[in-house]
């Protein structure tokens, strides 16, 4: 598994990360769950991010991983959801970074987001100063964005941040052209989310009220079934390699409660990038249609 530098932090992430949103299933059983965790850092996956509203996942990457806290990077979210707390306070921030430790038996989280929350509150001063002082406890190594758009573009911009977590997908290219020039040439981290656009090409049929349902309108309006056909790709082949070599990416994120779909996403990461053919057909398509496509939040 290729191992990149995660902008200027120090840090170094697996071209894969997995994302553990689906771990936290209560569906999902917890030996399932420890199985999944455990055999995404032995396929040579380095960076698992979760978050405080992804169910039991913060618990379980506790009881499964924390005998393992020096084989991967570990990222999370919050700024939310502390009980008796206001939410996007400095309090919440304190104590669900205090809650976050806890559940996840560690002593330190490497990578910890103030979690898509609006633009005014992003600017608060009082805010960012929680962060910092995270930072300078060492409860957290890098203080770090996850959103969109305008959010996104201040959040690169301030630099009051060592990374960003941001989609980037076929159908969701907002923040690739308009925001990760910029952290390129800042040094952020970047990872991006929804590498494979929600798989909205599963459906059939518009998937009214479907979590994928405007990116499957997206990639109808491309049209890009040409030229995956032409490439002879399956469209999680085409949309992960997109993802995870565009320039400024350095972990795409997939979450998913299947070894197979584990095993299957290794497998294609290692592929390498798309042909410049297939890269360009993209473009054109993205060009023509996809201009004032803000970022899925």
């Amino acid at each position: 598994m290729e191992q990149r530098q995660f902008g200027t932090t120090g840090l170094k992430v697996s071209v894969l990360g997995l994302g553990a949103g689906q771990v936290g299933a209560e569906s999902l059983s917890e030996s399932a769950a420890g199985t999944l965790l455990n055999r995404a850092l032995d396929g040579g996956i380095t960076l698992v991010d979760t978050a405080r509203g992804y169910g039991l996942s913060e618990e379980r990457i506790g009881r499964h991983l924390a005998h393992r806290r020096n084989d991967f990077i570990l990222s999370s979210k919050g700024g939310y959801g502390v009980e008796g707390v206001e939410d996007w306070t400095p309090l919440v921030i304190r104590r669900g970074i205090e809650q976050a430790l806890q559940r996840m038996r560690v002593d330190w989280i490497d990578i910890f987001h103030l979690h898509s929350c609006p633009l005014d509150v992003l600017k608060q001063e009082d805010l960012l100063g929680a962060l910092d002082d995270a930072r300078e406890a060492g409860h957290i190594r890098v203080a770090a964005y996850s959103g969109e758009n305008e959010a996104l573009a201040w959040a690169v911009d301030s630099g009051r941040f060592g990374s960003v977590e941001t989609s980037v997908n076929l159908a969701d290219q907002w923040s690739r052209h308009r925001v990760l020039p910029h952290a390129i040439e800042r040094g952020l981290g970047v990872i991006a989310k929804r590498p494979i656009a929600n798989a909205a090409w599963r459906f059939t049929q518009r998937p009214v009220g479907e979590y994928a349902e405007i990116y499957w309108e997206r990639l109808r309006t491309m049209d890009l079934e040409a030229v995956r056909d032409q490439a002879g790709l399956e469209w999680t082949g085409l949309a992960l390699r997109f993802s995870a070599y565009a320039p400024g990416v350095h972990s795409v994120i997939v979450g998913t409660a299947s070894l197979g779909n584990l095993d299957q996403n290794l497998r294609l990461v290692e592929q390498g990038p798309l042909p410049l053919d297939v890269l360009t057909w993209i473009e054109s398509a993205w060009s023509q249609h996809g201009q004032e496509w803000p970022g899925e939040v």
